[in-house]
């Protein structure tokens, strides 16, 4: 099983103020997204930095299995690109890992994912392009 982190994603409640301070003052370039659409994807050299409004990442992951000590919503979601989500989630889902959402189809996101957290709460996304599985 090889996971390759691809991006790292914030979760933020002022995505437009949050979107122009990383486009404008730390003149990060834009691979995806403006400044209205809720969700952009940043080009910081060799990771992708994520934006994400907390309100649509709530509808996705929802927050029941979600640990105690883990303040009110996430803030942060380590993103690894898998060969096949599937069996990923079939390995991590019996190793001490949080399922938060089993594998799904994300047609809108050209993705399949599936969510979970790792022992210290810290929540986590594995993601397959789909149509393209090993």
């Amino acid at each position: 099983m090889k996971l390759q982190l691809t991006h790292l994603r914030l979760l933020v409640s002022n995505y437009k103020d949050s979107f122009l301070f990383y486009r404008d003052q730390l003149k990060f370039d834009v691979d995806w997204g403006d400044e209205n659409s809720g969700y952009a994807e940043f080009n910081t050299g060799y990771l992708k930095l994520g934006l994400f409004t907390m309100e649509l990442m709530a509808q996705v992951v929802p927050s029941v299995e979600q640990p105690s000590y883990v303040a009110n919503r996430d803030k942060i979601v380590l993103i690894f690109a898998v060969d096949n989500v599937d069996e990923v989630y079939d390995q991590v889902k019996g190793h001490n890992a949080i399922v938060v959402t089993p594998p799904q189809d994300r047609p809108d996101w050209g993705i399949r994912t599936a969510y979970f957290r790792d022992p210290d709460g810290n929540l986590i996304e594995i993601y397959n392009n789909l149509g393209i599985v090993s």
